[in-house]
């Protein structure tokens, strides 16, 4: 027996970041989007497009940057706060860490501590809000826009977590791909990156089921079909709104199954190292789909649809799209120890992603 459900709706095409305001119908709204150091003049100017579909707003949080931690956070539930009058909805106008940090503020109701409890504790899940978000993607990677849960981390402990509730669905999902027109290329090419591991890593999963891996199979061989052209061609609408429906549907694969392995070994490398998170989560795909192959039947024949019959030369092309894009396959690469990468490979396997892996650990480097 299997399920698969996401209650997310999904309204996806050019200029449909105008309909926000049919989306809101008139409720009093709070605004999180990117500060000046993130995103600028782009941001603040989607942001009076978005005033102008839909009324001002009742509050604006813009101290969001890359990976929220506990600290920024708790800052932004104070601004939440202070908003003159309730607010009804929160749009979030970003990439997955806006996105992520929306969902904290609909959970937190002004009070981070709330959420700061459930994470470290798991308790008072009963607690938590649940303010309808709206969600705008600016990126085409992180899939946040489709999940119900959020990544936050702790950078005083230098530890991750996850908060997640079914209430963290957003509302709404508005996927305009122009607004990642004018995203440079780093950026284009780690969320790019992500969105293929989102798909690989919901299809080599212990929660995996026909719909998913179905969903997967199309997004990752978009992803490794589109990516490459995109890095060298950044303002081409037609590949942007590809890579944009490719990491909607790697969202809607792994909102039912979680990430595995390749996430697992990536959150060391972001505390310690400050690796994107797309990098961080990519280069091990080669070694990670080594492992796995020969493990499973469905998992075997999915992979098969995607790579060919040769899951050995089909490593070997993921690991040559790596290289295209400038992303090394070898962990020394990216700061680890080459007698630390054993221990973090231990460790990783024994976190919740880590568990959701179905490959063995004798096929991964002692």
């Amino acid at each position: 027996m299997w399920r698969y459900r996401n209650p997310v709706d999904v309204r996806f095409g050019a200029g449909v970041l105008g309909t926000v305001g049919e989306r809101l119908r008139g409720r009093a709204y709070c605004l999180v989007t990117y500060d000046d150091a993130n995103g600028g003049s782009v941001f603040a100017d989607l942001a009076r497009r978005i005033e102008a579909a839909a009324g001002a707003s009742a509050v604006t949080v813009r101290n969001i940057g890359p990976n929220p931690n506990f600290v920024g956070l708790t800052e932004s539930c104070r601004l939440y706060a202070a908003a003159p009058r309730p607010v009804e909805a929160i749009v979030a106008l970003g990439g997955g860490s806006v996105i992520d940090a929306a969902k904290v503020l609909a959970a937190a109701n002004g009070d981070f501590a709330r959420v700061r409890r459930f994470l470290e504790t798991g308790e008072g899940g009963d607690a938590l809000a649940c303010t309808p978000i709206v969600a705008i993607p600016t990126t085409a990677g992180t899939g946040s826009e489709v999940t119900c849960w959020a990544t936050v981390w702790d950078t005083g402990r230098m530890k991750k977590h996850s908060l997640s509730h079914e209430s963290l669905y957003p509302e709404v999902a508005l996927v305009d791909p122009l607004l990642t027109v004018g995203l440079p290329r780093g950026i284009t090419v780690s969320t790019g990156l992500d969105a293929l591991s989102h798909a690989l890593e919901s299809i080599w999963n212990v929660n995996a089921n026909p719909v998913s891996s179905a969903l997967a199979e199309s997004a990752a061989r978009e992803v490794m079909e589109v990516l490459p052209r995109l890095a060298s061609d950044l303002r081409n609408e037609a590949l942007r709104t590809r890579m944009a429906r490719a990491s909607l549907t790697a969202g809607l694969a792994f909102s039912n199954t979680r990430t595995a392995l390749a996430h697992a070994l990536s959150y060391h490398l972001t505390l310690h190292f400050d690796v994107p998170h797309g990098i961080a989560c990519s280069f091990s795909l080669p070694m990670v789909m080594r492992a796995v192959a020969g493990c499973d039947p469905a998992c075997d024949a999915s992979l098969r649809r995607i790579f060919g019959d040769d899951l050995a030369a089909g490593a070997a092309r993921l690991e040559a799209l790596l290289a295209t894009l400038g992303v090394s396959p070898r962990a020394t690469d990216h700061g680890i120890a080459a007698s630390d990468w054993s221990g973090l490979i231990d460790d990783a396997l024994a976190g919740d992603r880590g568990k959701n892996f179905i490959g063995r650990r004798e096929s991964l480097p002692a």
